[in-house]
């Protein structure tokens, strides 16, 4: 009996070994474009690489750089479609919308993130709330004041190439 519970012990142990090398493989396989939108969808973060509801641009959501903590996340437009030859795009003070700051000082409060978000035409500068969705797709919820007073968009996972200038191929 002994010798048995032995082998279904050392059985089982070679299953989950086996199991988990499989699933090792199976992720180095993986693009690394595959494996960060994978990460992102488990971790339910809006850290990523995002379309926009009306499809103009793209935002990557990273840690803030300048605040040194891993806690706050800040956006980015990394890519924007026009047309071959415009010229990109500028915000409310003339400077490229290419690499312009617009979702700043997020911070998780339970499965959502709370912060701002600005407009690059205007300047304006809205309350934000980023949620990701059992779907993998992001909710930023932009508001005055209080979330009820808002208009959320949903933005999906950004699949595509970015080239030269944050234009998007």
């Amino acid at each position: 009996m002994e010798r048995r519970k032995g082998l279904l012990r050392l059985f089982s142990h070679a299953v989950g070994v086996g199991a988990l090398v499989g699933a090792v493989a199976g992720w180095m396989l993986l693009t690394p474009a595959a494996r960060a939108g994978m990460w992102q969808e488990m971790a339910r973060t809006p850290v990523g690489t995002w379309i926009t509801a009306n499809g103009n641009a793209v935002v990557r959501i990273a840690p803030c750089g300048d605040s040194g903590s891993s806690e706050l996340l800040c956006g980015w437009i990394v890519g924007l479609q026009r047309p071959p030859g415009a010229p990109v795009p500028t915000d409310v003070h003339g400077g490229s919308q290419c690499g312009l700051a617009i979702i700043a000082d997020e911070r998780q409060r339970g499965d959502a993130w709370f912060g701002t978000v600005a407009d690059p035409r205007d300047g304006s500068t809205y309350g934000a709330r980023l949620r990701v969705d059992d779907a993998g797709d992001l909710k930023l919820r932009g508001y005055l004041a209080i979330p009820l007073l808002g208009q959320t968009e949903t933005w999906r996972p950004y699949r595509g190439e970015l080239g030269p200038e944050c234009r998007m191929t």
